[in-house]
Order: structure tokens, then sequence, then C-alpha cells
């Protein structure tokens, strides 16, 4: 999803793909529920052997927003490539549950499920899982960008 996103709004730190010194998360479709897959680079550390909490929320928050553009897309009949306007989403809210320490050193995959589709609002569930234990969960609700954030263009 995120890099269908439009210059303007490729610049985030978590998943703007003109961020060179970005994350670079990727969010897509896996049948009815949304993945992004990201490795931990050695300097994303808590403690050794443990990935630091703030990149778990970065992930779940990138993921959540990916995740809300994609179903805006579905919702209005499109699919990402198309020639209709890219929805550019931010969050409005954040909750993370913190369920075990995340071992660091492989995948993690975050799985989300769109829960709600509103006009301008979104709703995501997310579980982040490494090696087939959730160890955070998650649940964000996403608005479309205002004007002010995207130039103009709603």
């Amino acid at each position: 999803m995120q890099d269908y996103y439009p210059d303007d709004f490729s610049w985030c730190y978590g998943c703007g793909r003109l961020n060179e010194k970005g994350l670079h998360f990727k969010t897509r479709w896996e049948g009815d529920y949304t993945v992004t897959e990201y490795v931990p680079r050695p300097e994303h550390t808590a403690i050794p052997g443990y990935v630091y909490g703030g990149l778990l929320a970065s992930l779940i928050d990138c993921h959540s927003t990916g995740s809300a553009s994609l179903a805006l897309l579905r919702r209005d009949g499109h699919a990402l490539g198309d020639e209709a306007a890219t929805p550019r989403c931010v969050t409005a809210a954040l909750a993370t549950d913190f369920l075990r320490p995340t071992p660091h050193g492989g995948l993690i995959t975050v799985r989300g499920r769109i829960v709600e589709v509103g006009r301008k609002k979104v709703v995501v569930h997310s579980d982040l899982i490494v090696d087939g234990e959730v160890c955070v969960r998650g649940e964000a609700v996403a608005v479309v960008a205002p004007a002010a954030m995207t130039g103009g263009h709603s």
C-alpha cells in the first residue's frame, strides 16, 4: 500500500518510501486480512534478545493506517494501481497491549482485521506475531487525512 502514496505523503519514518532512514514498512492484503512483515535491525533492541516496544507500536501504527487505506479502496470498488486516488489515512487513536516480550532476531508479522469502515474512519485490530506467538495486540482508529496535511487534497 505505502508504495502507492503520493510523494507528499511518503515521508513517514515508519512506512514512507521517500524517507532514506525510515523503516519502510509495507502493508498488503492477504485474503480478508492485511499483513505487514518486518525483520528488526540490531539497533531495535530493548534488552538483549528482545525488540524495543516503541518499534512494535510504530509497526502496528503504520500497519493500521495502511490497512485503513486498503479498506477504503476496497470499499469503493478499487484495487491498488487503479486510477483512483489513493486514500491517505492518519492515526486518530492507537492502543497497544504488550502480551509478552517480543523476541529479537526473526520475522515479525502483523496481521490485521478490518473491524469497521465508515465514511472517513476505519477501525483495525492487529496481532503482532513472532514464531506463531501473539506478542502484541493493537487497535487503531484511522481517519482520512485532513486536507491541510495533504496539500489541500483529501
